[in-house]
């Protein structure tokens, strides 16, 4: 299947010094839900436009590329107003998304579960119950007379009570699995097992940790879950047990991903999963340490796992891919990682294992 060719629009906002950092994960973004960039537009600005997001004559030069480069959609670099959305369908002969529309879509192809399917459909339908109008006189009052309402008038409101209807069934489906996930969490806590979960800013290694801790102390001794560089791999929470180099098991989860901005209604319709992980014995905030914005993204996880109300105490920070790093000994705050690991090559997870193990004992 050819790529969809896609033209990506920033703006960026005063002399902010991380927009290029912010387009080139917007980027990595629309390369993970399978399109081809083949062009940027950034229009520096005070504040972005109300009625269009950019200013009218950048939308001239937008319009003018769409023409020459013909790509199958335009992706904005942050979440339109359905008012914005509208205006520039309205201006622009190509398909409109945002990056809001854009992480959904990237969670629609990973999800593999039921739970995570209907998480992620809860998730599109609340971002598209206020942006559902008609495009020009497809939805006017055509034929209305007084007190008469149009036929496309009367479809709109049939689409929009479809929407609130089905969110409030998938809402209730959500409900009946977070009990079950509840009883299942008191049932592991009557039993005595501790837990471990695995968080951190999308690709950081999370997967291919929980990989490695399986096979160096899983019975199987081999993978568990798919790894790889796309950014949000892992939608689905995996959940295996393991043993701690005394003989003590723990269950270990992996978890998704943290990014900037991610869209609020995928937290709240994620929230009781990345509850479930914040909520373990032990927290392992797993972070890229050769990426140079890893302070960034360190900030980023600790304001997602801080508004779970996940306890500090209960981390542990690991820096992952050392191997990539010809002096991981630069990285700053040095003294305050306790564990520096390649989950790649397997350097440092045992002492992993011994820390999560005399954390637990404590």
């Amino acid at each position: 299947m050819d790529k969809e060719r896609a033209i990506i629009v920033a703006v960026q906002i005063g002399n902010k010094v991380d927009a290029g950092n912010a387009l080139e994960e917007l980027i990595g973004l629309a390369e993970a839900a399978g399109a081809e960039v083949v062009a940027t537009l950034i229009q520096t600005r005070v504040r972005s436009q109300g009625a269009t997001y950019i200013g009218k004559g950048k939308l001239v030069e937008l319009d003018h590329l769409v023409q020459e480069l013909e790509p199958d959609l335009v992706i904005f670099d942050n979440e339109l107003s359905p008012v914005q959305l509208r205006n520039i369908e309205e201006l622009l002969p190509v398909k409109i998304i945002d990056r809001t529309m854009l992480i959904l879509d990237i969670f629609a192809q990973r999800a593999l579960s039921s739970e995570g399917k209907l998480q992620v459909e809860l998730a599109r339908l609340k971002y598209k119950l206020p942006r559902l109008t008609g495009k020009g006189k497809a939805l006017s009052r055509l034929g209305a007379g007084i007190r008469t309402r149009g036929a496309g008038e009367q479809k709109l409101e049939m689409d929009r009570r479809y929407l609130r209807n089905r969110i409030k069934d998938i809402s209730l489906q959500l409900e009946k699995a977070d009990k079950t996930r509840q009883l299942q969490h008191k049932r592991r806590q009557r039993s005595g097992i501790k837990t471990v979960s695995i968080v951190g800013y999308t690709n950081a290694g999370k997967s291919t940790l929980f990989n490695r801790l399986c096979n160096m102390a899983h019975f199987s001794g081999s993978d568990q879950v798919e790894a790889d560089n796309r950014m949000f791999q892992t939608l689905d929470t995996t959940t295996r047990k393991i043993k701690l180099p005394s003989g003590m098991e723990v269950l270990i989860t992996d978890t998704v991903g943290f990014i900037q901005q991610l869209p609020h209604h995928l937290v709240a319709a994620f929230r009781s999963t990345l509850q479930e992980a914040t909520n373990a014995d032990i927290i392992l905030h797993v972070v890229d340490g050769s990426d140079p914005l890893y302070l960034d993204k360190l900030a980023v996880g600790a304001e997602v796992l801080e508004e779970l109300g996940a306890n500090r105490e209960d981390m542990i920070l690991v820096f992952n891919k050392m191997d990539n790093l010809d002096d991981a000994s630069n990285l700053e705050n040095d003294r305050d990682i306790p564990v520096k690991i390649s989950a790649r090559t397997g350097q440092g997870v045992k002492k992993l294992l011994a820390v999560i193990e005399h954390k637990i004992s404590m």
